[in-house]
């Protein structure tokens, strides 16, 4: 089965294994994207492998992708 493009924070919150509260504090903060239809906030899949990417990269002093 393909997997959504797009996640409600709820998912994104479980894919990332974090809370939802985190998951919307990233929103605010800009460190996930996120795009809005009609009022529902969804965040692209692509997303979360960037934000993962960064914290990777920042771990290993900017030496990963």
């Amino acid at each position: 089965m393909q997997k959504p493009l797009l996640l409600n924070p709820e998912q994104a919150a479980q894919e990332l294994g974090i809370g939802r509260t985190r998951t919307f504090a990233l929103i605010a903060s800009g460190e996930l994207e996120s795009v809005k239809i009609g009022r529902a906030r969804r965040i692209p899949r692509a997303a979360l492998e960037v934000y993962v990417g960064r914290l990777l990269a920042q771990q290993n002093g900017g030496a990963a992708a």
